[in-house]
């Protein structure tokens, strides 16, 4: 049973005469002198190419199919996500059924939305997508399975609010609006990263944030599993790491961690909506609580003892010097390699305080090489570069021009600038959840930047995407996240998947206010941003 996600996004909310984006929005107005102008749909992001029609929409009633008329077992398992999350509000069937090819069409007349694998529209990439759809049918095409699932939360934005309804509704029109839509991610890595260490997230909650992600068509979670207040992962060679350093949160409480069910659960539950669960370890640095749990790889200028709940960084470090370091690392990072399906593990690597820059350069290369050795790319923080980086190796730039050191090694960076996209800022100085050492961070702020121009000598080509932070000193749980999320995190989707060209701030705070009826529906808790006119 697929969650109910967040909403699906809206695109230009203008009249189609005065969009602005780059590839604009068409309206087809067979008779113009007569024929009304037609109001685009609200997509977020907005898509690379849409031509709205001015026919009759494609109606959903009780007799509609769902066919995947081209594909495999996995286009099906799109599908009936399709299914799943339409039956509920409109009461009706909506069976998904895999049809051989070459198997004649459905009979005229008959009500059908079509899901198609398309081995000819390599243009697509892993996640793009052509939508189709007139009164007759509505036909999505993808050159892979994302991008299949990519349409379907398009879908889900194109059909009525009521469309996240967890009851049935009656008597609803439930139309989907004439429109055909060409749409490629900008970025390969869009991404949004939840801290679960300085306070602990339920697999519940975490699968929330995963739903927002998904709504949006992010497709990286990156979940910072320790510091020195807590160690979330079961690391079965490794027990005391939760026995003894999961045990607190910032501020008290009884922390928490998850186990390898827990683990799997959430990687399962990502995957199933075409997210990558990037896990990160913090190392050296931020490592109090695996100190705590094994004493001998510490190096701390405190001395250790129960656990900590404060919030002070930079003054723990592992003993970069003992070998006993690198054979509980090695340990770490082959279980955590052999429980994470994606390709991906982070290693932290910022905010070292205690160490000698030969010190640290020498750990960085030193782990580098174990994560290689187990099979993944490693990402760390921008503080990486100082080391000779893999090409394979991705930095994560998020406070200065620091991170241009790693185009030196041929490896790619992930935006994450502070004063733009880390959403545990307030939006101004009224907010009472989150921090302001970056400044204050408004929805404009988080959306009105472009990757490509932010740093001087870092071409589009040397980016491979955008993430968004969520640290969580102050923020205790989903609802306190959401509240920062949204609507920030919908802005640094657009600036991830929308060619630059295409985004305009006025239209996209018109397309985002009509959000909030989704929202709501869905039950997300919401900043009433005075930017937007909601």
């Amino acid at each position: 049973m697929i969650r109910r996600r967040i909403p699906l996004a809206l695109s230009c909310a203008m009249l189609a005469a005065a969009c602005r984006p780059g590839a604009p929005v068409t309206a087809t107005n067979p008779s113009p002198a007569h024929a009304p102008l037609v109001m685009p749909p609200r997509l977020i992001p907005a898509p690379a190419q849409m031509t709205v029609g001015t026919g009759a929409p494609f109606a959903i009633t009780r007799e509609t199919v769902i066919r995947v008329d081209n594909g495999n077992a996995e286009a099906l398992q799109v599908a009936e996500a399709l299914g799943t999350m339409l039956r509920t509000p409109t009461d009706f069937p909506l069976v998904a059924t895999l049809v051989p090819a070459g198997s004649p069409d459905v009979a005229p007349g008959t009500s059908a939305i079509h899901l198609a694998l398309a081995p000819d529209r390599s243009a697509l990439g892993d996640e793009g997508y052509e939508l189709v759809v007139n009164s007759d049918a509505v036909r999505l095409t993808a050159y892979r399975p994302a991008g299949l699932f990519h349409g379907i939360e398009t879908l889900r934005q194109l059909l009525p609010v009521k469309i996240e309804s967890e009851i049935g509704v009656d008597r609803q029109a439930w139309n989907i609006p004439a429109v055909t839509i060409t749409d490629t991610p900008r970025f390969a890595w869009r991404g949004a990263m939840l801290d679960v260490a300085r306070h602990f997230y339920t697999v519940k909650e975490v699968e929330q944030f995963i739903d927002i992600a998904a709504l949006y068509k992010l497709n990286v979670v990156h979940l910072h599993l320790s510091d020195d207040q807590g160690w979330r992962i079961a690391i079965p060679s490794r027990p005391l790491l939760t026995s003894a350093g999961s045990l607190s949160q910032v501020g008290g409480g009884p922390g928490g961690f998850y186990t390898a069910d827990d683990y799997a659960e959430i990687t399962r539950y990502a995957q199933a909506r075409y997210i990558t669960i990037v896990p990160e370890v913090e190392m050296p640095g931020h490592s109090y609580a695996a100190i705590a749990a094994y004493p001998n790889v510490a190096c701390a200028n405190r001395a250790v003892g129960s656990s900590y709940t404060g919030t002070d960084v930079g003054w723990s470090t592992f003993c970069v010097d003992s070998a006993a370091t690198y054979t509980m690392l090695d340990d770490i990072i082959r279980d955590l390699a052999a429980m994470t399906p994606g390709k991906y593990i982070h290693i932290g690597g910022d905010e070292v305080q205690t160490l000698t820059p030969a010190q640290y350069i020498k750990f960085v290369e030193h782990v580098q090489q174990i994560v290689t050795s187990h099979g993944k790319q490693m990402v760390g923080w921008e503080e990486i570069t100082k080391a000779h980086l893999l090409p394979t190796t991705i930095a994560q730039q998020w406070k200065s021009d620091s991170a241009t050191a790693a185009l030196q090694y041929g490896s790619k960076l992930i935006m994450s600038p502070s004063d733009k996209v880390y959403l545990d800022m307030k939006y101004d100085a009224t907010t009472e959840l989150g921090l302001h050492w970056a400044g204050y961070v408004e929805v404009r702020d988080a959306y009105d930047w472009d990757p490509a121009t932010y740093m001087k000598g870092v071409p589009e080509s040397a980016i491979i995407g955008v993430e968004a932070p969520l640290w969580s000193e102050t923020l205790a749980n989903i609802t306190a996240a959401e509240y920062m999320l949204m609507p920030r995190l919908p802005a640094v989707a657009e600036v991830g998947w929308t060619p630059q060209a295409n985004r305009n701030w006025d239209d996209f705070r018109t397309r985002l206010a009509a959000h909030a009826a989704r929202w709501n529906q869905i039950g997300i808790n919401w900043y009433r941003s005075p930017q937007i006119a909601w």
